[in-house]
């Protein structure tokens, strides 16, 4: 049987159904086993279906099981006949008899056909819900396939979606062919498929349109807490920011009133008011009822709603017309709001000022106790995760111990016992070292007694001993500068006698010129200082 043109088949059913390969090859050897064991009649039958996908030739084998007795020849086949075909068989296993597909008769092929029906159905079905039920709740984008009486058949692209009536925005006409954006809100399986029911009327369709056109609440940033439609009419929602610096109205308003503009487009005109969420319900119903004035909020006297108090000409702009402004505020806040004119509550004689205060302040005490048991959580859970993580800490330190006292168990040391074997060892040559001429040790040096010198007497102890007063030092005369400079020329040549070498100095003419200068100034000085005829007056005297 070639197989390249059912291979080929299985290729367009993986893209157009999304059944992929190895479901259509599932059952295709289901609906050959089927079909061979209906043609031989014997449904316990073991039959092995091998497709070579390379060559496209699918073979069919009857597999007998192999015992050591025969009890049915139809199922079972001796020891002894199966060694004889191949000797590696063992009692338990299975001998395949390969069997010409062509031989099949025409009920088995169309058992094969609708087998395969069947299970390629199956598959289908559960590729479509599998597919869809992860896009519940989102918008998708479909085109119109037809239009009914009480539905409108929505093409998804890989199937069929049901919109009722009154999933439908009341007074939109839809045409074949027509692109709309619609938000999937349930998906079943049953035994004729899978089935997926589409809205337009829903509230998430309008969520799902602001967290397209409006960044901050695709990011977090800003949060939808509640919202509440009339299709094709009004709705209302509020909106929270979690960032302070983050204006939430103002984002889903968008550049004069850009984002909010295309939502309305796409909903053909619906209007929408957008109002920031709080906490308070009293305020949170201010907010909702707007744009009419409220007096006060009151408990109901039952208390279990909530009275809303208003001026005589807000009344008919709070409930809206036909009561639709009250009515998406009681979806929005899931309370049941009486809205009543001050005339009114004064003819029941009820103090509403009183009351409106203190069911005010019970509200702030009720925040303050949500606001703490929040907090309290959060420290709880702190607690709880700080815990598990000094439990992991203290498991790894415990098994980091183990392992430090197994290893050292491992590497404790041992006696050692020394083996009878024989040991040769062998000689140490040791290197001789030249040993050094002993030095003489140098002779010590004899400390000499101190001497106490006594140079210093005075006139008294003179007189006394009859001793000659010894005569004041003079004291050390400053050093003139040519006395300096003849010292340091006799060091200078001092220094020459113990080198071996002579220094040169070498002069510049002009130092040369300025010594000679020098010299004869001081020679020229010096003959006008001396009288020579006073010592030759001297030496003629002596004679």
């Amino acid at each position: 049987m070639n197989f390249k043109d059912f291979l080929a088949a299985m290729q367009a059913l993986e893209g157009n159904r999304n059944i992929t390969k190895e479901i259509v090859l599932e059952a295709l050897n289901e609906a050959l086993a089927k079909a061979y064991r209906k043609h031989i009649e014997i449904p316990d039958a073991l039959v092995k279906v091998d497709i070579d996908h390379h060559t496209g030739e699918v073979n069919l084998y009857q597999q007998y099981t192999i015992v050591e007795e025969v009890e049915d020849d139809e199922l079972e086949i001796g020891l002894k006949e199966a060694q004889a075909i191949n000797p590696e068989y063992q009692l338990g296993e299975l001998h395949n008899i390969k069997v010409n597909i062509d031989e099949l008769g025409r009920a088995a092929a169309l058992l094969a056909k609708n087998v395969m029906k069947q299970k390629i159905r199956e598959a289908e079905k559960k590729a479509v819900y599998d597919e869809y039920i992860d896009k519940l709740d989102e918008m998708v984008i479909g085109i119109v396939e037809s239009v009914e009486e009480k539905f409108v058949v929505v093409n998804l692209g890989k199937t069929l979606a049901m919109m009722p009536k009154a999933a439908q925005i009341p007074g939109e006409a839809y045409k074949e062919g027509q692109k709309i954006r619609l938000v999937i809100t349930e998906v079943t399986k049953d035994t004729k498929g899978a089935q997926v029911l589409v809205s337009r009327a829903d509230t998430k369709l309008v969520k799902r349109l602001f967290e397209k056109e409006v960044p901050e609440i695709f990011q977090g940033i800003v949060e939808i807490k509640a919202i509440a439609r009339e299709a094709g009419e009004r709705t209302k929602m509020a909106v929270f920011s979690k960032r302070d610096d983050v204006d939430p109205i103002g984002a889903c308003i968008g550049p004069r009133g850009s984002r909010v503009q295309v939502v309305i487009e796409e909903l053909k005109g619906e209007k929408i008011d957008i109002f920031e969420w709080r906490e308070n319900i009293i305020e949170l119903i201010k907010n909702a009822l707007s744009p009419a004035q409220i007096l006060a909020v009151i408990q109901s006297e039952e208390k279990r709603g909530i009275v809303v108090v208003v001026e005589d000409d807000q009344l008919s702009l709070a409930i809206g017309k036909k009561g639709k402004n009250a009515r998406l505020a009681v979806r929005l806040t899931g309370m049941k709001i009486d809205i009543k004119s001050r005339t009114d509550i004064e003819a029941e004689g009820r103090d509403w000022n009183r009351e409106a205060q203190a069911f005010s302040l019970e509200q702030e005490a009720k925040i303050v106790e949500r606001k703490a048991r929040k907090l309290q959580e959060e420290r709880a859970k702190q607690a709880e995760l700080e815990a598990a993580k000094q439990q992991v800490y203290s498991e790894i330190v415990e098994d980091l111990t183990l392992k430090d006292e197994e290893s050292s168990d491992f590497y404790e040391e041992k006696e050692y016992v020394p083996s009878e074997t024989l040991v040769v060892e062998t000689p140490v040559v040791k290197e001789v070292k030249a040993e050094k001429p002993k030095e003489e040790p140098k002779p010590k040096r004899e400390r000499k007694p101190l001497e106490v010198r006594h140079d210093y007497v005075s006139k008294f102890e003179a007189i006394a001993d009859n001793k000659p007063v010894p005569e004041k030092k003079e004291p050390l005369k400053r050093k003139t500068k040519k006395q300096e400079e003849e010292e340091r020329r006799l060091r200078g040549s001092e220094l020459k006698k113990d080198k071996d070498y002579e220094i040169k100095i070498e002069y510049t003419e002009e130092e040369l010129a300025e010594i000679a200068r020098s010299e004869a100034a001081e020679k020229s000085q010096w003959e006008d200082e001396i009288d020579f005829d006073e010592f030759e007056d001297y030496y003629e005297d002596e004679e």
